[in-house]
């Protein structure tokens, strides 16, 4: 395989970049936290992967944005879902001229990856697998979740194949599709309900059971399911999470079903609390809100969708953002209630 550049090595990158390099692979890192550079490249330390899924420890090359050197054919771009054309702009003058950014985020990041870097040399994938950064040169990989990845054209090309083979050294279970679009709005759906997790203090199992919220859970994965129609999409589930459960015209019963396999899926994980709850309530930073969820409300205008349930999250994550909100559970509920009404 030709040597990979993991632009972004927190939970995401650190973690599939450090499984590839212990498989084998010629893995570097790129990241904006110097001590976390610094603890990847000391052969002393490294990068150390711990947690119920695997305990093992590699060394690598890393540098700062501003110091790494050479041209690959392969860079993995894992970075927040805001910093995207930050950071493909940055990576840019690295990236081969017949290379490939793979985005490894969440969101509909491809669209800025193809207008920086053309379409040629941009590829989706999706995943949900659950990995946190405790602290430079650690991070926790929790559980395994479904990998997928696909050109975002929809065709099924020797590059992918080959990115697929590789990346079956982290999930062996990983598969190709020509159909990366409809995973990508699945997780969208799916998101919405992390989102909204992260508002209040219970982990996501305990978050997603509670009966008196099944409403809500319709509303925000109902309205992405429903913009995503408009934009010509069939999301597509995993995990437990059935998008067809929650798209106009499905039953209570149908969206209690898949929530119930939601819990299932969730309540065994390592990792209880999503990234969203995390970057809130313990890191103290930005989330991905604006542009992840945000733009469901977005696209969804342009189609007549009001989207309430959607804008009222994302006016909740800013509020806690910025100190106007504190975490409640309660702040589920009248999120339902303004969401609904």
């Amino acid at each position: 395989m030709h040597p990979i550049l993991i632009w972004g090595a927190g939970a995401i990158g650190g973690t599939v970049g450090a499984c590839l390099r212990r498989a084998g692979e010629d893995v570097s890192f790129v990241d904006i936290v110097p001590e976390h550079v610094a603890a990847i490249a000391d052969p002393a330390r490294g990068l150390s992967i711990t947690g119920p899924i695997a305990d093992f420890t590699i060394r690598a090359p890393a540098f700062t944005p501003e110091r790494v050197e050479g041209r690959w054919r392969h860079i993995f771009l894992a970075v927040k879902a805001q910093h995207t054309e930050a950071a493909c702009r940055a990576l840019l003058p690295h990236l081969a001229e017949d290379g490939t950014v793979l985005s490894l985020q969440n969101g509909l990041n491809e669209r800025v990856i193809a207008e920086i870097a053309g379409r040629e040399r941009t590829m989706g994938a999706f995943v949900n697998f659950g990995a946190d950064w405790e602290a430079p040169g650690e991070i926790i990989f929790a559980n395994r979740g479904a990998v997928v990845l696909g050109e975002i054209t929809g065709e099924m090309t020797p590059r992918l194949a080959e990115l697929h083979a590789a990346m079956r050294a982290f999930e062996p279970d990983a598969i190709m599709t020509g159909d990366i679009w409809g995973y990508l709005w699945g997780k969208l759906g799916y998101g919405a309900l992390l989102f909204a997790q992260a508002l209040g203090n219970l982990g996501i199992a305990d978050c997603l059971a509670r009966p008196e919220l099944l409403p809500l859970w319709r509303a925000l994965a109902g309205e992405a399911v429903a913009v995503a129609r408009a934009e010509g999409v069939s999301p597509r589930g995993f995990n437990g999470y059935d998008p067809a459960a929650f798209a106009p015209g499905a039953t209570k019963k149908e969206a209690a079903a898949s929530v119930a396999a939601m819990v299932a899926f969730n309540r065994p994980n390592a990792k209880t609390h999503s990234g969203v709850w995390r970057d809130l309530a313990i890191r103290k930073r930005p989330t991905e809100v604006d542009a992840q969820i945000a733009p469901i409300a977005e696209i969804g205008a342009r189609h007549g969708f009001a989207c309430p349930a959607t804008r009222a999250l994302t006016r909740m994550i800013h509020e806690i953002e910025e100190g106007k909100r504190a975490l409640s559970d309660e702040n589920l509920l009248e999120l339902a209630d303004s969401a609904i009404r």
